[in-house]
């Protein structure tokens, strides 16, 4: 893990990691994530439920979908999972972006006396570890992460992703339907494990060519957060609304080292409450 000390480093480390994997791509495959505290983990809601979470897994959904069937945000299995992230439900899902500034913004907006992270995923790296046939599907599609639709066609339900991972766990990556600007603002992409009792930071052990991570320390964290503010990459944009607005005026009139609200941050979809608005979950 690299050591940044300046706003400098951290964005010549991103243009640098991102470089490095891109080959004859005009973009960078790499999405992110902020962990405001260096003792975050990468670890889903779900698992967080205990021992029972991958048998109370179906049941979280099946209820979810069943009394909150009038929001309709698509027909897919992964619209309905991508709409219980939002809202905080216990899901295997974790928030990414594919943007740098939205990760150092939940990295960042809290707990500033603490050091903390940013993780960088190639998608397109991590994906070439896939079981044949959803490798097969991405790439005739010509993509670099799934849709609800095409992971939808070739994995309709858990358990036949579950079944793909039989063998050897493996993580893919997708975008959600635009729910709202939440989503949009922060360029949204969520990760699902193919075992829901392996974590992500299993996963990362395991693969360590296909990652990067940033360990930002305070004083990094404080010149970067000024940057991000000045470039208006704020509460108030990423979680549009008056709970982006109550949470922006409290962090900036707010003590200079001072945790503003518990939030710990990744590209988090959900609101800012302090259910783990980015450690584990929902960015």
């Amino acid at each position: 893990m690299e050591r940044i000390t300046s706003w400098r480093e951290f964005d010549d480390a991103v243009a640098t990691a991102g470089a490095a994997g891109s080959d004859e791509r005009v973009h960078s495959s790499l999405v992110f994530r902020g962990l405001a505290r260096s003792s975050y983990s990468n670890v889903p809601s779900l698992a967080r439920l205990g021992e029972d979470s991958s048998r109370l897994e179906r049941h979280l959904i099946r209820n979810f979908r069943k009394y909150a069937h009038r929001e309709r945000p698509g027909p897919t299995l992964w619209d309905w999972l991508s709409l219980a992230q939002h809202h905080g439900l216990p899901t295997r899902l974790l928030d990414w972006t594919f943007s740098p500034f939205v990760a150092a913004h939940f990295a960042t907006a809290s707990h500033p006396e603490d050091e903390a992270v940013v993780w960088a995923v190639d998608c397109a790296a991590a994906h070439e570890l896939l079981p044949l046939g959803l490798k097969t599907a991405l790439g005739s599609e010509g993509a670099t992460v799934f849709t609800t639709e095409l992971l939808a066609a070739h994995a309709p339900s858990l358990d036949v992703l579950d079944r793909f991972g039989e063998g050897e766990p493996f993580v893919l990556f997708f975008e959600p339907p635009s729910l709202d600007d939440r989503i949009v603002n922060q360029s949204a992409v969520l990760s699902t494990m193919s075992d829901p009792n392996t974590g992500m930071d299993q996963w990362l052990a395991a693969n360590p060519g296909v990652w990067h991570a940033w360990l930002l320390t305070p004083d990094a964290k404080a010149e970067i957060r000024e940057r991000l503010d000045q470039a208006n990459i704020t509460e108030r944009v990423l979680m549009p609304g008056l709970d982006g607005l109550a949470a922006w005026l409290r962090r900036y009139y707010g003590p200079a080292r001072a945790s503003s609200d518990g939030q710990e941050g990744g590209a988090t979809m959900a609101g800012p409450t302090p259910l783990e608005a980015g450690q584990g979950d929902h960015m």
